[in-house]
């Protein structure tokens, strides 16, 4: 029989990152577990800041009958001149039964011991207790809290427990609680224990008590109530997807207000005021004709019908904030960006202090800006170097760290630096994510790149490699952000000649880890066969850019019709060819040319050579369009002639058509 099922497990208010972060395993937890209990079925999770929620509109009441079937040892091991071995007592006392119940039964070639026992289904309401407390307790949100006298914890106390099976409560204890006939609902509605007649009753019992239950209601009334107030007052509210879940989460009967706060803030740089309200209020910034205006919205959790107290008491909360970030602003303006001070401030055991941070950040910037050749004023990257880190002694960056390299770039423009200086120095963490963007100039970007490379030779040089999925100074990161610099700018990055030529203001560098660190993260940049990038990096090839651009040709080849074909011929050319050195010099004597099909073949080659080819892609193609003349070769010739210099011409040939390919990629370790 089928019956509704609701399991309301009630906290104290749920801190909603790490319940977002949960999310996403918190239903397939509780599927495994019914899985695991036989009784998997279709439900739905809903949740508020006080409350998880599970709802089976239909729920088996007892799991189906089942049939256990146990096979043991073969009957020659079993049985010995017709006694019973330990082994057939074993099995008998395994399945908890005399030996005379054991029989046997076929199974592959052997017959063997067999015993089989129908399982009878057990009712729901025995299995649901334990069901429900595995499930709560296989939830993982990071940190947790014990309170009163239990030794267990959660990430919050629990405080009730309402599972009901159709109209009756399943009697069950979780953290010391006991399942009760009864939820809460919105405190300014009643603070006091409500009571329910039955699953389904419960549903109009939250709606009259003011707790929208479903998360999806949540957010579409908190986007309908921002439409509106744009509507009403022509104005753009930014909504960060991160903070609207947040808002979601800790929200049981949302409503979006509209508030303000003194113009006189907006001298502030539109950042700081947008991070004071996200950061600390969990406001959303409003917006119009483009530019930051002095309002906000926020989204109440009251259950009123005036919210007037509710807007002026936010307005007065953010009022302080905004005072402070003004007073900072004003203070650091009237000192000016120094650096002063950031030699007191260590960077790393053994790596120094930032000031000898910048100093090293200065050395790369400077080869690289020599190195490709920079269209720029070379005096601006020595001042946006120098500048970087000024803004980590100002009071704004101190109160506000994650305006770190923003806040300079502001400074900086505000005491007459340049704009590519203030450029530099804003974008100098770019890129810091995949969806990130990137410098918007060159100069810009040699800065960016030197602060990374820097990070990542220095804790390389002090054996600070990052390990399993441990990577504290983010070094992974740092990586990709290279990659994409390079591959947007064009920029020639030799992981092993370049790094070598950076390395050297840098004690006890192993470059080979260092070299294998850049590789794996190149493994996982490119989303393409793995096998084509091991081809790519088999072809000895280091420098990123014609890596990326090899990558890429060799991928759209493989992913195209016919490949399998193709590569089973040049396969072949690899086999031929994998005892001769392809270092050597290759020397193909035409005079020693007899066939057709050689001659054929050398001659395309040789073709192919004199072309010119505007992409690896392009010379790839070309390579790989000699299969038909190689098929032909290789069925008219015979590779190893009896007379030992036609034999070694025609190897030569092979090997020299290989060797073109092998500058792009191996072909052979390709697999599809």
């Amino acid at each position: 029989m089928l019956k509704p099922l609701l399991i309301e497990i009630g906290v104290e208010e749920l801190p909603a990152v790490p319940l977002l972060k949960e999310m996403k395993n918190i239903t397939k937890k509780y599927s495994d577990i019914l899985e695991k209990y036989s009784l998997l079925g279709e439900f739905e999770f809903y949740y508020t800041p006080r409350r998880l929620v599970i709802w089976h509109r239909e729920f088996a009441s007892r799991q189906a009958d089942s049939v256990e079937e146990f096979f043991g040892a073969p009957l020659a091991v079993a049985y010995k001149d017709g006694e019973p071995t330990p082994a057939a007592h074993g099995f008998a006392k395994k399945c908890g039964v005399a030996l005379d119940a054991i029989t046997s039964i076929q199974k592959g070639a052997k017959e063997v011991l067999y015993y089989k026992k129908d399982v009878k289904g057990k009712e729901s309401v025995e299995l649901l207790p334990e069901i429900i407390e595995q499930w709560i307790k296989s939830l993982d949100f990071g940190k947790s809290m014990r309170w009163g006298s239990l030794q267990e914890s959660f990430i919050r106390p629990i405080r009730w427990v309402n599972v009901l099976l159709d109209d009756n409560i399943v009697p069950m204890t979780l953290f010391g609680v006991e399942s009760d006939k009864s939820t809460f609902v919105h405190r300014i509605a009643n603070f006091e224990r409500v009571s329910i007649e039955g699953a389904k009753d419960y549903f109009e019992v939250l709606k009259a008590g003011g707790v929208t239950l479903f998360q999806d209601a949540r957010a579409e009334k908190i986007m309908a109530d921002f439409k509106a107030i744009e509507s009403e007052n022509g104005v753009n509210i930014e909504v960060d997807a991160e903070l609207f879940e947040e808002v979601v989460a800790i929200t049981e009967n949302p409503t979006a207000l509209l508030g303000s706060f003194d113009e006189a803030f907006l001298r502030l740089p539109p950042e700081v005021i947008i991070t004071s309200m996200k950061e600390h209020q969990r406001y959303f910034p409003v917006f119009k004709d483009g530019k930051l205006i002095n309002k906000f919205v926020v989204v109440s959790n009251a259950l009123t019908d005036d919210f007037s107290q509710v807007i002026a008491g936010n307005e007065r909360v953010l009022r302080p904030r905004l005072a402070d970030g003004l007073f900072f602003w004003d203070n650091d303006l009237k000192n000016g960006l120094s650096t002063k001070g950031l030699e007191k401030v260590a960077f790393f055991k053994g790596l120094g202090s930032i000031a000898d941070k910048i100093k090293r950040e200065s050395v790369i910037a400077e080869t690289l800006f020599e190195l490709y050749k920079i269209d720029a004023n070379k005096k601006d990257l020595t001042r946006a170097v120098d500048l970087a880190k000024a803004d980590l002694m100002s009071e704004m960056v101190y109160e506000f760290t994650e305006l770190q390299g923003l806040m300079g770039g502001y400074y900086a423009k505000e005491q007459g630096e340049s704009e590519a200086v203030a450029t530099c120095i804003t974008e100098q963490y770019l890129p810091d994510g995949e969806e990130s963007a990137l410098p918007s100039t060159p100069l810009s970007a040699i800065v960016a790149m030197s602060i990374k490379l820097d990070t990542l030779l220095g804790l390389f040089s002090v054996n600070q490699i990052p390990t399993g999925s441990r990577d504290p100074f983010a070094l992974r990161r740092a990586v990709n952000g290279i990659m994409r610099i390079v591959n947007e700018y064009n920029f020639s990055f030799d992981i092993v000649k370049t790094m070598q030529t950076l390395a050297t203001n840098y004690d006890a560098m192993d470059l080979k880890k260092l070299e294998a660190f850049i590789l794996e993260r190149l493994k996982r940049y490119y989303k393409v066969n793995p096998s084509v990038i091991e081809a790519v990096l088999a072809s000895g090839e280091r420098e990123l850019l014609a890596l990326g651009q090899k990558i890429e040709a060799l991928n759209n080849l493989v992913t195209s019709e016919g490949f399998d074909e193709v590569s089973s011929t040049f396969k072949r050319v690899a086999n031929i060819t994998k005892d001769i050195d392809l270092n050597a010099d290759l020397v193909v004597d035409e005079n020693l040319l007899q066939e057709e099909a050689e001659k054929t073949l050398f001659s395309a080659y040789n073709s192919l050579l004199a072309n010119k080819y505007e992409s690896f892609e392009a010379e790839l193609d070309a390579l790989l369009g000699l299969k038909p003349q190689l098929d032909d070769f290789f069925t008219n010739v015979m590779v190893n002639a009896e007379d030992e210099a036609v034999k070694n011409n025609r190897k030569s040939l092979v090997a020299s058509i290989y060797k073109s390919i092998l500058n792009i990629a191996d072909i052979k370790e390709v697999s599809v």
